[in-house]
């Protein structure tokens, strides 16, 4: 593929429906409005210009402004910061940013699917299926901007809401898929708009009959607090961390509190964690983008070395029995992928959190 795009036409610059429009047509996954360049769109993981003239600071306001209420210009203008989603008609759902630069505004666009995949769809393994049966604890998906996180909880959200029946509440900023009441019932609230933060939301979700609560990123102490006591106190809890593996996040978890606070969330962490789902979007040989998902699911084992301060050991943990445990790491996933030629060399080990580990595996592949 070219540096450029070609869009439809020039004379429709200025028209960001029309651009985002572009963001299906061309299977992308995002688009930026950046003043002195072109509309830009990601395919596969590398920015792409659109073939469409540079835009100009009032090209970028007129666009941005469009898609606002006052409400919302007034606290973009405020705080300079803008995170919203919406959707349009016969066009998609987008999540969306606005940001100010040295130059004028700037927008990122994220694209985000109307119909819901299922697990089996997205192609998920089968141990997702038995994780969202767990009737208490916490189920972490975590991974970089645009590692597919926020698809993976809405699938794993979809199936519970096709075979079971549960109050659903999920706690986003902003709201991203919307999810209809097939079995369940869903309560979607929009931190900002509907609630004051996350941790406000978790603390009144407890009052308000959950089975199950989304928290879309589990930011501070406070929040992460509360999700803990939610999945000690009988909820399945569903939250998300920006962390590249399993035993990582377990770490950051722990490193959000004070010392003298870390036994305790340990503790917490130890009874409470059910699995965490660390993920990374690889460009595809050909084109499209494969999920490599890093799976720990917690065992006494696990919860020992948590509780113990030793999740140095949980690596190595996670190495052994996997056929019991349905555990598996990064590494195995991406030599399984470059077995099968899915991905390239190049891309594993740029992907991979253990390239040292990776490339001793590979060996002459």
């Amino acid at each position: 593929m070219s540096e450029e795009v070609q869009a439809e036409s020039s004379s429709q610059r200025l028209d960001v429906k029309k651009l985002l429009k572009s963001v299906l047509a061309f299977k992308s996954s995002d688009l930026h409005l950046v003043v002195g360049s072109e509309p830009q769109i990601r395919i596969d993981k590398e920015l792409r210009a659109l073939n469409l003239p540079v835009l100009t600071a009032k090209d970028v306001e007129e666009m941005a402004y469009s898609l606002i209420e006052d409400k919302q210009k007034k606290i973009f203008e405020e705080k300079n910061e803008l995170d919203f989603s919406f959707e349009l008609k016969d066009i998609g759902r987008f999540r969306a940013n606005f940001y100010k630069t040295i130059y004028g505004i700037g927008c990122a666009f994220r694209m985000i699917p109307i119909e819901i995949p299922t697990l089996d769809e997205y192609g998920n393994p089968p141990i997702f299926k038995e994780l969202i049966k767990k009737e208490k604890g916490l189920i972490l998906v975590t991974g970089p901007t645009g590692s597919g996180k926020s698809t993976t909880l809405a699938s794993m959200l979809h199936e519970i809401n096709m075979t079971e029946r549960r109050h659903i509440i999920t706690i986003e900023d902003p709201v991203e898929f919307v999810h209809k009441n097939i079995k369940s019932l869903f309560s979607q609230r929009d931190v900002g708009n509907n609630t004051a933060s996350f941790a406000t939301a978790l603390k009144y979700s407890l009052r308000q009959d959950p089975d199950i609560i989304l928290i879309g990123e589990m930011r501070d102490a406070e929040t992460i607090g509360a999700a803990l006591t939610a999945a000690e106190t009988g909820h399945l809890v569903f939250g998300t961390l920006h962390t590249n593996s399993a035993p990582g996040t377990i770490n950051r978890i722990i490193d959000v509190f004070d010392g003298e606070e870390q036994a305790q969330i340990r503790a917490q962490l130890a009874s409470s964690l059910v699995a965490v789902v660390s993920q990374t979007l690889i460009p595809r040989v050909g084109g499209g983008k494969v999920a490599t998902q890093e799976i720990l699911i917690t065992n006494p084992a696990v919860q020992n070395q948590i509780r113990e301060d030793k999740v140095h050991q949980i690596y190595s943990q996670m190495q052994l029995n996997q056929q019991e445990t349905n555990m598996t790491t990064q590494t195995q996933q991406l030599v399984e992928l470059l077995q099968k030629k899915v991905i390239s060399k190049e891309n594993a080990i740029k992907n991979s959190n253990r390239p040292d580990e990776l490339l001793k595996m590979i060996g002459a592949l």
